[in-house]
């Protein structure tokens, strides 16, 4: 289940950050205040997956290859919002 989960995440990461939200517990204790998970759904949602992701598999250790992800991430964010704003 998780890995079909990561798959929608891939395809629609504000579907999954709402399916995450609504019906578990995934972003308990993960940001400090409601505001940024709000913008990162609007904004960056790769990015705020991932964060995240490392909050709870990897209780917010960052190593090189989650920065190194994180990364990607970022880029997927801005590359997804570039396209959407050649439309």
């Amino acid at each position: 289940m998780p890995l079909i989960l990561a798959f929608i995440g891939l395809i629609a990461p504000r579907f999954t950050a709402l399916m995450l939200w609504f019906f578990s517990n995934w972003f308990t204790g993960v940001f400090d205040t409601k505001i940024w998970p709000i913008l990162g759904f609007i904004f960056l949602p790769f990015t705020m997956l991932w964060y995240s992701a490392v909050v709870n598999w990897f209780n917010g250790e960052w190593s090189w290859w989650q920065v190194i992800v994180l990364l990607i991430a970022i880029l997927s964010d801005l590359n997804s919002e570039k396209r959407a704003g050649r439309r």
